[in-house]
């Protein structure tokens, strides 16, 4: 019986005492061989299409100032994140993006990065960014406390959006599923139509998630160059 309803995101899964919750981060792995195959399959060749046309996108984001590969990082980020959220779809999986220690160890390396190559290369651009263009002079020390703050809370906000997400979908399909119990048979079978409704929007949220985490660190790295 499940005593804490945060326990799905935490399911104890072990084989002679050792921990097997975060072996599904490393599932992906698996699908590496493929991209060797002399004629890929199908699945590939809708990612790589998917992978050209972001990368077209991350260099209008980037600019023309962008170092070469960059987009590289952000891409394999996205792939992650999306694979560890269609992962945690499955029954019984563990969902490691809807835990913080997960999406704040990806977020906080990326941040400090920007944030240290910004003040170590560009800090006159750095601090002509803390205030906006045609900002009046008496709000100037204001617009520069408030984006001074949500500079430091980027990693944060970065962070707590994905975990929220995930975390918030998952829940809101095991609260239906254990109504389940005292219903009738048409009541229930509304039920599974509607956990296979929201079961779709999850794919939805899964994507756009991991797309929104792409595509914010690529702003805040163009910020910086």
């Amino acid at each position: 019986m499940m005593m804490n309803l945060f326990s799905i995101f935490d399911p104890l899964s072990s084989i002679f005492n050792f921990s097997l919750n975060w072996m599904s981060t490393f599932l992906g792995l698996l699908f590496i061989p493929q991209s060797f195959w002399f004629i890929p399959p199908r699945i590939n060749m809708i990612i790589n299409n998917i992978l050209i046309y972001l990368h077209y996108e991350l260099k209008l984001l980037l600019g023309m100032n962008s170092h070469k590969g960059s987009t590289l990082i952000f891409l394999s980020l996205f792939m992650m994140i999306f694979f560890n959220n269609f992962m945690g779809l499955f029954p019984y999986i563990f969902t490691s993006s809807s835990h913080l220690s997960f999406s704040l160890s990806l977020a906080f390396p990326l941040w400090l990065s920007f944030i240290m190559f910004g003040w170590i290369n560009n800090y006159n651009h750095m601090f002509t960014h803390l205030v906006p263009q045609n900002t009046p002079s008496l709000l100037m020390p204001f617009m520069v406390l408030i984006e001074t703050i949500s500079n430091l809370i980027r990693a944060l906000t970065l962070s707590i959006r994905l975990t929220a997400n995930m975390i918030a979908g998952h829940l809101l399909v095991t609260l239906l599923s254990s109504t389940n119990i005292n219903l009738s048979f048409y009541l229930t079978l509304i039920l599974i139509i509607i956990q296979i409704l929201l079961l779709t929007l999850e794919w939805a949220v899964a994507i756009i998630q991991s797309y929104v985490f792409m595509v914010l660190s690529t702003l805040y790295s163009s910020e910086v160059n």
